[in-house]
């Protein structure tokens, strides 16, 4: 789902560009938005701020550490608000599919990084799901024609990719330790702080016009900012980064999908094909995760049971380890040849 809504991005900032809005305006008002509404909800909704992981200990309530907040807060104000300004600074300057093409490198980097630094595993499987996803996103992406090769904004969109890998890679250290909700909500929190001194510094920004220019902004705050974050990082928190990096292949799929439908670019046997690899990657890397995710829990009722029978067996007394034992203690026995009957 959070590709999904990651990939329909692009589509409304499109729409949102050709309402006049600017660069500018357009991720001022998508964090600030972005932050707002999760914020709300955490103060409609106080147990989205608990974790239930974190939520008992033996002394007491555990307290989140300032250095995890100020953690998940500069997740916004450097890494992400970056992201976001290479990324539509490249917007600008290139066509939308090579922008994904070299913007979506990041999976290889994210799966390659938490490998080298121990964080991740390179299993097979996984290097034959990267391999097929990236040969399938290039079918998508190259199947449109017509793009425009621009050095600068090959560059800005390579810098969006290494920043995003860096963003994803610090947020797998925190996003264990913060309930999701309040993740986002401090990730756009940051963010927004950055855009707003951004405007400040540059002389401002320009909202000068029209309701369709509010509207796709709101679709972007909502749809692909905060269903996205709060997605993403559950994902995240249950899969780990090299697996959520692969699937979030899916996003140029769905933008190239949504695309045909709302601009009227249909998709070619090669994109067609594309996607089809794309989704078997997905499944190669889904189906293995589900079951190593079985047998832990099955032993670990297992461990659960055992340990309540060794307990029991243990400090109970010896008529309560055996009914049945229980039963013949009471009965009388009968000694015949030095054997009971």
């Amino acid at each position: 789902m959070s590709a999904a809504c990651f990939g329909a991005m692009g589509i409304f900032g499109k729409l949102a560009y050709t309402a006049n809005v600017a660069p500018g305006a357009l991720l001022l008002v998508r964090f600030s938005v972005a932050a707002a509404v999760l914020s709300t909800l955490l103060v409609i909704r106080p147990e989205l701020r608990d974790d239930r992981q974190r939520r008992s200990t033996p002394t007491g309530p555990r307290r989140t550490p300032l250095r995890v907040l100020a953690t998940a807060v500069g997740l916004g104000a450097v890494g992400y608000a970056m992201q976001a300004c290479l990324y539509f600074a490249a917007l600008e300057r290139m066509d939308a599919s090579l922008l994904s093409l070299v913007f979506y490198t990041y999976p290889l980097l994210v799966t390659l990084t938490a490998a080298l630094l121990g964080r991740d595993r390179l299993t097979h499987g996984r290097c034959l799901a990267l391999v097929i996803a990236s040969s399938g996103t290039v079918l998508v992406l190259l199947g449109t024609g017509g793009a425009d090769f621009q050095p600068q904004g090959v560059a800005l969109a390579f810098g969006a990719a290494v920043t995003y890998t860096g963003y994803i890679l610090i947020a797998d250290t925190v996003v264990h330790r913060l309930p999701p909700v309040l993740l986002s909500a401090l990730v756009m929190a940051g963010a927004a702080l950055t855009m707003a001194a951004r405007a400040l510094v540059t002389g401002g920004v320009s909202f000068s016009f029209g309701l369709a220019g509010w509207f796709w902004l709101v679709c972007i705050s909502l749809v692909s900012t905060v269903a996205a974050m709060l997605t993403f990082f559950v994902g995240l928190r249950r899969s780990g980064p090299a697996t959520a990096a692969v699937l979030s292949t899916f996003e140029p799929v769905v933008t190239t999908a949504l695309a045909a439908l709302t601009l009227g670019e249909f998709l070619t046997p090669a994109q067609f094909a594309g996607g089809l690899l794309v989704l078997f990657s997905v499944v190669l890397v889904v189906k293995p995760a589900r079951m190593r995710q079985r047998p832990p829990a099955a032993s670990a009722a297992q461990s659960r049971t055992s340990t309540t029978l060794h307990h029991r067996t243990r400090w109970s007394p010896p008529e309560l380890r055996n009914p049945i034992a229980l039963r013949v203690a009471r009965e009388p026995v009968t000694v015949t040849k030095g054997r009971p009957l």
